[in-house]
Order: structure tokens, then C-alpha cells, then sequence
């Protein structure tokens, strides 16, 4: 069985590879009951940030999501906090 961490980082990934990563991230996080995620996209030219958002506006297993407060990532990470099982 493989552990699920509380976070993913993107940096560096196109975004197609970042949307398929990021969404298999979602669905093993929720399996393993994690109910809030840290998402790592980095602040470069914000496409990174653009997919994650757009990613995370449509799952089904994503309750609500915002960007990092100071001292969490600030613009370089997302929160998301998922669906309860």
C-alpha cells in the first residue's frame, strides 16, 4: 500500500501533466480520508495556478479551495479541502 502525502508539487510539469497528475493526486488523497490537501504549482507565470484552479472548480471530490495564506505557500500554493467520505 502506498502513503499518501498531504501534499503534491507541480513545479516544473506542463499543464497537461500537472491536470493528470493533480487529479489522480485528488482521488488517492480522498481514498486515503485526507480531508485537506496542500497543492505546490509555484508563482512563475501563474499557468501552473490557472490549471490547478480550473482543475479544482470542477472535481466532484473537491468541497472548496483557496490559495495559500501567509506562512502556507502564500501564491505559489493552493488548499483544497475535500469531500468527506
Amino acid at each position: 500500500m502506498t502513503t499518501v502525502l498531504n501534499e503534491i508539487d507541480l513545479h516544473h510539469l506542463t499543464a497537461e501533466e500537472a491536470a493528470y497528475r493533480l487529479d489522480k493526486y485528488l482521488n488517492d488523497a480522498f481514498i486515503a480520508g485526507k480531508m485537506r490537501v496542500k497543492i505546490i504549482h509555484g508563482k512563475g507565470t501563474g499557468t501552473l495556478r490557472q490549471v490547478v484552479s480550473e482543475e479544482l472548480a470542477g472535481h466532484p471530490l473537491v468541497r472548496s479551495y483557496r490559495l495559500a495564506g501567509y506562512g502556507e505557500g502564500d501564491d505559489g500554493v493552493t488548499i483544497a479541502e475535500l469531500v468527506m467520505r
